[in-house]
C-alpha cells in the first residue's frame, strides 16, 4: 500500500536524501559475495525473512535476543514484515531499514518511496482492550507503562523508565487494518521512553501516532498518513520537516494531553510541528478531505499543547484551525496553549482562527526550539541526518 503511494508524493514532498551519515554503509544492499553487515557496527543482528545468512527471519526475534543493557544495532533486510514488535528493554536500541544502492541517493525520491522495509500489522481496538494492544510498534518498559487509558487522565503514571535511545531508520510502520469506518489502530506506542525516527513513513486512519507518559519523541523527514487525531499523545513531540497527509478528516490532526509538572516532572507536553507540510493524501477520496475541512487540533484535555511552525497548509485545513473536543467539551479552555508561526499556504488564514489561538510574532517563535521543549540538548536524536 504505501509503497504505491510513495511514487505519487515524490510530487507533493521536497527533494531529499533521507540518510544518515553513520549508518549508510551498513543499510546499503551488498553483493552476494559482501557480507550483508559489511560497515555495520560491531555487533549488528542482521534480520531478513529470506536471506539464509540472517540470524532471525523476524524484528521481534532480533529485539528478544538482546540484553537489558548496552547498545544494539538490527539491520532489517528487504522485505514485508508482519508482525508487532514491543522493545521493553532500557539500553540504546537501532533499527535500520535496508537501502539499495541504485535509489538510495537519488533526489528525485522521497524518505518512503527509497524505502525497502515495511513493518505492519491489522489489529484494531475492540470493545475492553486498551489503545496500546493494537500498536505495529511499541517502546515501552513494561504493559502497563504502555497503557493509553480512558478519560483527561490516561492511564496511571508509572514509576519507572524504559529505553535511552531509540532510533529508526528509512522503515516503514503501517496499520493496515484501519480505515474510516474502523475503531482505533495505531501504529506506534513510544511511552516511558526517548525515539526518534529518520526518513520513516507511519500509516493508519485513527490514533496513527502516540507519544506517551514521559516520552521523548522526535520524528525528521517522514510521513505521516491519518484521519481523526492521527497525532495524539501525553508526552513531548518534536516533528521536523514531515508531512502530515490527511486520508479523511475527523476530530483534528493533533489531540494532546498535559499535566502539571508534579504528575510527571521532568516533560514539557506538547506536539511541535516544524517546517513541515499538510497535504490532502494521494489515498483520500474524492469525498473524504474537501476543502476547509480538516481541523489542525482538539484538545484531549485542558492543558494541551499543539505548535505549528513555518508549516505549509494546503485548502483543506479549516480556516478556524482548533476546534473544541466534543460536545461534552464544548469550550476551549484558556489553559490550552494553540499556537502557530509563519504558516503558508491556502490552509494559513490566520484572520479566521480561533481567538484563543497565540498568532507568534517572530520573537515568539524563538522561544520553541528543539532544546527549549525538551528542556535540554537531546543526545539521543541523530543531528548528522541528512534530509
Amino acid at each position: 500500500m504505501l509503497k504505491d503511494l510513495a511514487f505519487i508524493f515524490a510530487f507533493f514532498v521536497a527533494q531529499v536524501y533521507s540518510l544518515s551519515p553513520a549508518f549508510i554503509a551498513c543499510q546499503l544492499q551488498k553483493a552476494d559475495t559482501v557480507s550483508p553487515l559489511a560497515g555495520c557496527p560491531e555487533g549488528t543482528i542482521f534480520v531478513s525473512p529470506n536471506d539464509p545468512r540472517a540470524q532471525y527471519t523476524t524484528v521481534q526475534q532480533a529485539v528478544e535476543s538482546l540484553p537489558e543493557t548496552g547498545g544494539a544495532t538490527i539491520l532489517i533486510g528487504e522485505g514485508q514484515y508482519f508482525e508487532a514488535v514491543n522493545v521493553t528493554r532500557t539500553g540504546p536500541l537501532t533499527l535500520l531499514g535496508q537501502l539499495d544502492a541504485s535509489t538510495a541517493f537519488d533526489p528525485a525520491g522521497n524518505a518512503s518511496s527509497r524505502n525497502l522495509v515495511q513493518i505492519w500489522n491489522n489489529k484494531y481496538v475492540l470493545t475492553g482492550m486498551d489503545d496500546a494492544q493494537s500498536a505495529v510498534l511499541t517502546v515501552a518498559p513494561s504493559f502497563n507503562a504502555s497503557l493509553i487509558g480512558a478519560g483527561t487522565n490516561g492511564a496511571p503514571l508509572q514509576p519507572l523508565f524504559g529505553n535511552t535511545d531509540f532510533k529508526a531508520y528509512n522503515i516503514d510502520f503501517e496499520n493496515q487494518a484501519a480505515n474510516y469506518s474502523i475503531s482505533q489502530a495505531l501504529v506506534t506506542d513510544i511511552s516511558y521512553a526517548n525515539a526518534s525516527f529518520y526518513g520513516c513513513a507511519f500509516a493508519s486512519y485513527q490514533d496513527t501516532w502516540y507519544t506517551g507518559r514521559n516520552a521523548s519523541t522526535y520524528v525528521v523527514d517522514s510521513i505521516i498518513y491519518g484521519q481523526t487525531d492521527y497525532l495524539f499523545g501525553f508526552g513531548t513531540a518534536w516533528f521536523q520537516s514531515i508531512t502530515l497527509a490527511n486520508r479523511a478528516c475527523g476530530g483534528g490532526i493533533v489531540a494532546w494531553k498535559g499535566s502539571n509538572y508534579t504528575a510527571a516532572p521532568g516533560n514539557r507536553y506538547g506536539a511541535y510541528i516544524s517546517d513541515s507540510k499538510i497535504i490532502r493524501s494521494p489515498d483520500a477520496n474524492a469525498t473524504a478531505v474537501t476543502e476547509n475541512s480538516c481541523w489542525l487540533g482538539r484538545p484531549w484535555n485542558d492543558l494541551a499543547t499543539t505548535v505549528y511552525l513555518r508549516t505549509y497548509m494546503d485548502d483543506s485545513v479549516q480556516p478556524a484551525g482548533f476546534e473544541p473536543f466534543d460536545s461534552a467539551r464544548p469550550v476551549i479552555a484558556n489553559t490550552t496553549y494553540y499556537a502557530e508561526y509563519d504558516s503558508y499556504g491556502p490552509g494559513a488564514n490566520m484572520s479566521a482562527r480561533v481567538s484563543i489561538e497565540h498568532v507568534l510574532d517572530t520573537s515568539e517563535a524563538r522561544n520553541f526550539t528543539i532544546d527549549g521543549v525538551f528542556l535540554e540538548r537531546p543526545q539521543w536524536i541523530d543531528y548528522d541526518y541528512v534530509y
